[in-house]
């Protein structure tokens, strides 16, 4: 139990600046078709990797930082460093409107909060 509360001590800062969207503004945004449009798709369902992944930080949200799992924390590490690498890579006009944006939004990291 104790590597499980390092493991979320670890990335729980981390978490909270990068997840800057609440579990209601994720669920709304997940909703949109620009949400579904945007990236990258490799298992034939249809759904991206960012919008599964909306769905999956949504899901952790909604829990107590005590009941997560490891596979929980093993997905906000995830989260944690595609918000850091893609947010790194931003486009230099009309950020709002960006399928650049739109991806970190599946992640729940809107870069204009």
């Amino acid at each position: 139990m104790a590597d499980k509360a390092n493991d979320v001590d670890a990335v729980w800062d981390d978490w909270k600046k990068a997840v800057t969207m609440t579990a209601s503004e994720i669920t709304s945004w997940l909703d949109t078709d620009e949400s579904r449009e945007v990236g990258q798709k490799d298992d034939g369902s249809g759904e991206s990797i960012g919008h599964k992944s909306g769905r999956r930080i949504v899901t952790i949200l909604g829990k107590k930082k005590a009941d997560l799992t490891a596979s929980d924390i093993e997905h906000m590490h995830k989260v944690v460093g595609y918000v850091k690498r893609h947010g790194a890579q931003g486009p230099e006009s009309d950020v709002e409107h960006s399928r650049w944006r739109y991806s970190l939004m599946n992640w729940g990291n809107d870069p204009l909060k």
